[in-house]
């Protein structure tokens, strides 16, 4: 079953990750985060509201390249287990009591590595180890533990809209 291993936020830009046992999703972010408050380094031209980065990545970061990011370093919001979190790209998800949407892949970038103080951990989260953004659809607390739940995708079914289209023109 997937679910919430580590939660991590920082107050502002380059501060370090503080671990939490749960969080008040909110509009723009989780309650406390650098970016729901504007203070990230990419704010206000790049902002993903959360992010989700799976264990199993980062179990294979440290066994692949000896770097250890289990303790925030990786600067993602959210560790789920039990869940390809790219299979969270195009769909909205319930953890806890907040729903979610998957919206890109978060690549890493050199402030990670710099904030790090690690040379290797920008090209050790590549390879789609970076885990991805979502935005909160419903505001609501969630916790380590919690259950990862897709409810629905929000990708659009192109050839059932050109079916339907189809269709429509053979009226």
């Amino acid at each position: 079953m997937a679910s919430v291993r580590r939660i991590w936020i920082a107050p502002e830009d380059s501060a370090p990750m503080e671990s939490v046992e749960s969080i008040r999703a909110v509009s723009g972010g989780l309650e406390g985060d650098r970016y729901c408050t504007g203070e990230g380094y990419y704010s206000p031209f790049d902002v993903c509201e959360v992010t989700f980065v799976e264990r199993e990545a980062l179990v294979e970061i440290r066994e692949s390249t000896g770097i250890d990011l289990t303790d925030g370093r990786h600067r993602r919001n959210v560790v789920t287990e039990g869940v390809d979190v790219h299979d969270l790209l195009e769909t909205r998800f319930r953890v806890g009591g907040a729903v979610f949407e998957g919206t890109r892949p978060r690549p890493p970038c050199a402030h990670v590595e710099s904030v790090a103080g690690e040379a290797g951990v920008a090209r050790a989260l590549g390879e789609g180890r970076g885990g991805i953004c979502a935005d909160v659809i419903d505001p609501g607390t969630f916790g380590v533990d919690d259950t990862v739940e897709v409810l629905a995708s929000t990708a659009t079914d192109w050839d059932g809209l050109a079916s339907a289209m189809a269709e429509r023109a053979d009226r």
